[in-house]
């Protein structure tokens, strides 16, 4: 893409963007009104209800109507904010009906969508103060001289109104925007904080979508050890033990006083080969399984993983404490994985990787001169490696603007 089409995308998703916001402002007052009156009648009603047969029932079912409600407004929050709410999930449906109405009851979800639509109703109301109202005042203001001289015929001293109106009038319309992003901000962090799922279930979340991708990462895992073992190392053991067998009957049909010498040199040779490529074959899987030079610590591992490196890696270790077996594996295949990336995308001249361990922490940064550009987005090594620390509880961030320098940090509990 050239320089000139990415700045019209970017002007477009800006435009796109500061639209959106004015249409959210502009639809607040309504939905908020609605939503508020909404929330106002069910807690009202519910409380009147509750001394009677009716009420339990009631409040089930205006539970799930505010549940709803929050699943219209994340859908608005995300298609004109930007801003990608996590979608709740799925309220169970046990077998019975008391069952059924205890989760309804109890439903969290239901209740943080409740406490948004109350408190959506001032906040819309600003917005719409701002998209609108504001404006219409600014016009009025800046107008005013001219206003009062229609609506007042006749001949009129120009007093210090008219020398202000127009000067404030301009300074709050151009304080418009900035009061239009932080209205919409606030918006964003009030769906971000009730309308998604709450804490604990996205803790939940988070932990059965690592451990799925633990599991399907070990599997294959698991399959490529398979298929090595049985296309590698025994292929190269039944030819091992070919050469072997070529050399026992060379030792049996030999005519005269001897064997054949130069023949069992060549065979005994070949096997040495051969014996010589199997053990290389299975270092090679056993390091994918637990490296070895892990067995000193990350303190030994890492300086003789960047030593292997094409790119110049400068290193910078400040380990206080030694981390468990399964944070040290993770942080080191991550060290890898990027510094390959480093080699193989970056176009970069030099990196450097620091490496700390203290207070219970763990942080990897790596950091590259190269042309940046790199997202968790644009591939799946980026996304694969932040599974994959996603799955020891650790986080993955990435900073790389277009241009460089790319920084790619990693943080992980010490122990699991």
């Amino acid at each position: 893409m050239s320089e000139a089409s990415a700045a019209g995308a970017g002007r477009r998703r800006y435009l796109s963007v500061r639209g959106g916001e004015f249409a959210f402002a502009v639809l607040g007052l309504p939905l908020g009104v609605l939503g508020g009156v909404y929330a106002v009648a069910v807690l009202y009603a519910g409380v009147l209800l509750s001394l009677t047969v009716l009420g339990l029932p009631f409040v089930v079912v205006a539970l799930a109507g505010a549940r709803g409600l929050g699943a219209l407004h994340r859908r608005l929050v995300g298609r004109l904010l930007g801003e990608r709410v996590a979608p709740a999930p799925a309220l169970p449906r046990p077998h019975g009906v008391l069952a059924r109405g205890k989760v309804g009851l109890t439903d969290p979800v239901a209740w943080r969508s409740l406490l948004y639509l109350l408190l959506r109703l001032p906040l819309g109301a600003l917005g719409f103060a701002v998209a609108v109202l504001l404006p219409l005042g600014c016009g009025w203001v800046i107008g005013f001289p001219l206003w009062v001289r229609l609506l007042e015929p006749g001949p009129r001293a120009v007093g210090w109104l008219d020398l202000a109106s127009v000067p404030v009038g301009l300074a709050v319309l151009a304080a418009l925007p900035a009061a239009l992003r932080a209205v919409s901000r606030a918006s964003r962090g009030l769906a971000r904080l009730l309308l998604g799922p709450a804490k604990s279930q996205q803790r939940v979340r988070e932990l059965e979508n690592a451990r799925a991708a633990l599991l399907a990462e070990n599997t294959e895992g698991l399959r490529r050890l398979e298929r090595d073992l049985h296309d590698g190392t025994q292929a190269q053991l039944v030819a091992l033990a070919i050469t072997l067998s070529l050399a026992d009957d060379a030792l049996d049909a030999a005519p005269g006083p001897g064997p054949d010498l130069e023949r069992l040199r060549a065979l005994v040779g070949r096997a040495r080969g051969q014996t010589d490529d199997t053990i290389a074959g299975l270092r090679r899987l056993t390091r994918g399984i637990h490296p070895v030079a892990l067995d000193g610590g990350l303190g030994e591992a890492l300086p003789s993983l960047t030593a292997t490196s094409p790119v110049p890696v400068t290193i910078q270790l400040d380990l206080r404490e030694r981390p468990g077996e399964a944070i040290e594996r993770a942080v080191y295949f991550c060290a890898a994985e990027l510094l390959t990336n480093v080699a193989k995308h970056s176009g970069a001249r030099s990196a450097e990787l620091t490496a700390t361990a203290a207070r219970g922490r763990v942080r990897l940064t790596v950091r590259d001169d190269g042309r940046g550009g790199a997202s968790l987005g644009a591939g799946t090594g980026l996304a694969g490696l932040a599974a994959r620390l996603a799955a020891v509880d650790g986080v993955l961030r990435v900073d790389s603007p277009p241009g460089g320098p790319t920084v790619v940090t990693a943080e992980l509990p010490s122990r699991l």
